[in-house]
């Protein structure tokens, strides 16, 4: 028993180790520096609180630009990478080494040398001093050195490369070869402006990132993330290896508030790996199912590991329309996880735990549940339209009267939480376990969900910016923080106010130190990747790339998407999940988006995004590299190796939604109504699970494999039904160019039409792309096309531009296509006359 204890006790200490490594940085010094390294760390996050609150502009103190914010943010982030990070394997963990104070400070000054010198240097542009450059060579240096420290080698040779690219370009073989960089305009591009280091990457870090993160850790801090894996076993943890779904949802719980795939995995596998291995999983099964759900934490919004924020700035769409798109995809996912996992129990035939709730029958146990879910509609419609009704009548003073109202809500939920008995988390390696009851289990919890509210609600209901939201969440949850503990002995007749209230204090001053050693990543990774951007856009490489890529898959769109795919997956063995989403579709998402044009597939930029970023995640898991599969061997005791293969093989439905949904954009949400929107819900998830169970080999019994190719048959048909139409009918009625202003009029307004133009490219090969012609409104023909801005000539079956009008939706088109297509058709766009004419067709 002795030696169990001492190694689940040493096997901890690794699990600590792996993540502190990945995450938060493995050195913790004893003493003053102890002290100095984690009052710098709170310091980072009172600063973004600061800089994200109202609070600057209404004393007129403090107030950052958007460069001034970023410098700042990179400061802390480097500083505290050379302090949290150690060097080397053998370099101490329990001290800071005079070196890495003076490079860490150096590199600080570097980072801050914007913001301190943001005057003069906005007096030169462009043209930057020795004194410029010399600080800019000492940052990218020591940048790429805590990048390594961090994030390990592949990112800083993938950023060298680039860089070495930028300066030695004319040296470069064949197509790979351009004008080259000269040092001056290199260290101005990536450090002294906002197209490279400082660029958007880094801003969505500063701006929305980090709040997030912090909001996650103080959640995770109150007891949120013990509460979610609690819920999740008393819910499930009764049924048919209920501990494996138990996993699966806790784990989706808990991506909710974390960006990390490899703290995912310890903070619940620690307790659900062993549970499964009880009822009956192997070391590697129970392993991968842990990895498969928390991976999967990073698809589920609202942060989806940073990757969210990112696409805000890169798509163009709003926050909370990258939600409504990435949600569904996410929800499928998980629920398929939970169909692999029951039926890996059925062919097991395992059991569940012990159950500790009343017995009740079937019926009431569906009439509780529809109870439950009913009530909580009513309260969701409740609160909605209550406050829409009362927003108008209290005007101004409707912030006051909600936060008095909430402020109650909290108190009720807490006071009805302190009549059941606090929650501890049971011994899973104990020889009994029993499962929590579920009603004291979810009551005594209730308050953490309304931090999740205030998040929600400022996004969806008050459009607030995405970080001024989690500035509001953040401050409940510090209230909160402050007063539970308080309140609830007080409740239970047991208070000692002064040590409740310290007590609640420090789990704030953890919280806001948490928060920011999770960042320290996430912030080097941001500033890493912007490199890459930065030479993308400097010298023109993603052109390049565009142009060898569609070589090798010479044109092909199923070809093109398969690389891109390997691509991601093969640079997410290295970079982390945001450094990789940021370099691919750098990349590889205006190929895609091209390829998809010309070949008569409208491909919108968040499917490309999100089919990149899917990708990305999975290197999580795939073999050799997969880091998560690795903390989850470390729990369970089972190979690596076979542990990252088995996460693989459940993850597969999660590598098959983004090919779907390259293809059939209803399962992002794209143009369809609230009913067309549970239909598809439904029906895709239907599919999935008929996927899921074709890849285990067993639906109702074990598969013949005839029944396999038939089920993914099924699943196919059900994920893009029109497939089979089209080859039967075609989907578009072509109509003649000279029928344009005909084929305007017969659609309705705020629709699109399917515009094919032919042409040559800049190298006189034949071009033919699609685009979706938005239609205007307009009682006739000709004042939709003055809408438009398009004038056309007709002769005879041809129509020919005559004359675009500036500023008009017809002149976007027009600069579109200019990139495009070769200097004949360019002049067409422009309004001469040529010879070329639109072939024209519309949807049905």
């Amino acid at each position: 028993m002795t030696h169990d204890k001492k190694h689940s006790s040493a096997e901890t200490v690794d699990l600590d180790e792996l993540v502190a490594s990945t995450d938060t940085g493995s050195r913790s010094p004893d003493g003053l520096p102890g002290k100095l390294l984690v009052s710098l760390a709170a310091a980072w996050s009172l600063f973004q609180l600061w800089i994200a609150s109202p609070l600057p502009f209404m004393v007129g103190f403090g107030v950052f630009n958007a460069t001034e914010a970023r410098s700042i943010h990179l400061a802390f982030a480097l500083l505290l990478a050379f302090m949290a990070y150690p060097a080397f394997k053998n370099s101490p963990r329990n001290r800071i080494p005079a070196l890495d104070w003076i490079v860490g400070g150096i590199a600080a000054f570097g980072a801050g040398y914007i913001f301190l010198f943001y005057n003069e240097l906005s007096g030169r542009p462009g043209a930057p001093i020795l004194q410029d450059v010399v600080i800019g060579v000492m940052g990218l240096c020591l940048l790429l050195e805590a990048t390594r420290r961090a994030l390990g080698p592949p990112l800083v040779i993938v950023a060298l490369c680039f860089i070495l690219y930028s300066l030695f370009g004319p040296h470069m073989p064949g197509i790979l070869a351009h004008r080259g960089v000269s040092l001056n305009g290199l260290i101005n591009h990536q450090w002294l402006t906002a197209q490279g280091v400082f660029g958007i990457a880094l801003g969505v870090s500063t701006s929305f990132v980090f709040l997030f993160v912090l909001f996650g850790a103080l959640l995770d801090k109150a007891g949120a993330g013990n509460y979610f894996i609690k819920v999740a076993f008393s819910l499930l943890g009764h049924y048919r290896g209920g501990p494996a779904k138990a996993a699966v949802v806790a784990s989706g719980m808990t991506g909710l508030i974390s960006g990390s795939s490899i703290a995912n995995t310890v903070t619940t596998g620690t307790f659900t790996i062993p549970m499964m291995k009880r009822v009956g999983f192997s070391s590697e099964k129970a392993g991968a199912v842990e990895v498969s759900s928390s991976v999967n934490g990073q698809i589920m919004p609202p942060v989806m590991g940073a990757a969210a924020f990112l696409m805000v700035e890169y798509v163009g769409i709003s926050y909370v329309e990258v939600i409504k798109h990435a949600f569904l995809p996410a929800v499928i996912s998980y629920i398929a996880l939970i169909y692999i996992v029951h039926l890996e129990a059925l062919k097991a035939n395992m059991k569940g735990l012990p159950s500790s709730n009343p017995v009740r029958p079937l019926l009431n146990k569906v009439l509780g549940f529809m109870t439950g879910l009913i009530l909580l509609m009513i309260l969701s419609f409740g609160v909605y339209y209550g406050l829409g009704w009362l927003k108008p009548i209290l005007g101004d003073t409707t912030p006051w009267v909600v936060s008095v109202v909430l402020a109650v809500v909290y108190v009720l939920l807490l006071k009805i939480g302190a009549g059941y008995p606090e929650l501890e988390l049971d011994d899973p390696n104990s020889d009994v376990v029993k499962l929590p009851q579920t009603r004291p289990t979810v009551m005594v919890g209730l308050h953490y969900i309304l931090p999740v509210i205030v998040l929600v609600w400022c996004l969806m209901v008050e459009r607030l910016s995405p970080g001024l939201s989690a500035f509001w969440a953040t401050v409940f949850m510090i209230f909160i923080m402050l007063t539970q503990r308080p309140l609830i002995a007080i409740f239970r007749q047991r208070s000692q106010l002064s040590a409740d209230l310290k007590e609640g204090v420090n789990d704030l001053w953890i919280g806001l130190v948490a928060g920011a050693r999770n960042m320290i990543g996430i912030g080097i990774a941001t500033a890493a990747a912007g490199i890459i951007v930065g030479a993308v856009s400097q010298t023109g490489v993603g052109l390049v790339l565009a142009d060898v890529v569609e070589l090798l898959a010479m044109g092909n769109l199923m070809l093109i998407l398969v690389l891109t795919a390997l691509l991601s997956l093969i640079l997410g063995m290295g970079l982390p999940t945001t450094a990789n989403y940021i370099v691919v579709s750098a990349l590889m998402a205006p190929v895609v988006v091209l390829l998809g044009q010309q070949n008569g597939l409208i491909v919108p930029l968040i499917a490309v995004h999100l089919f990149v970023f899917y990708f990305g995640i999975m290197a999580d898991v795939t073999p050799p590299v997969g880091l998560a599969s690795f903390a989850a061997a470390a729990v369970s005791g089972g190979d690596p190796l076979r542990t990252g293969f088995q996460a693989f093989y459940y993850s597969m439905r999660t590598a098959a939604l983004p090919f779907l949904f390259i293809f059939n954009t209803d399962l992002l949400l794209i143009d369809v109504t609230f009913m067309q929107g549970i239909f598809i819900f439904i029906v895709s998830t239907i599919a999935m699970l008929i996927f899921a169970a074709a890849t285990q080999g067993y639906m109702l019994t074990r598969n013949r494999w005839y029944e396999t190719v038939l089920l993914l048959l099924v699943a196919f048909t059900l994920f893009r039904p029109g497939y089979w139409m089209d080859k039967i009918h075609d989907p578009y009625q072509q109509v003649p160019p000279a029928q344009f202003e005909q084929a305007l009029m017969s659609v309705e307004s705020g629709s699109s039409l399917r515009v094919r133009v032919e042409g040559e490219n800049d190298f006189g090969d034949p071009l033919i792309t699609y685009y979706l012609v938005p239609v205007p409104s307009g009682a006739t023909a000709e004042e939709r096309m003055s809408n438009l801005g398009l004038q056309l000539m007709i002769e005879g079956e041809r129509a020919i531009v005559d004359l675009v009008d500036f500023g008009s939706l017809a002149a976007d088109i027009a600069s579109i296509l200019t990139k495009k297509f070769s200097k004949s058709v360019r002049l067409l766009i422009a309004g001469l006359k040529s010879g070329y004419g639109y072939r024209v067709s519309r949807c049905f």
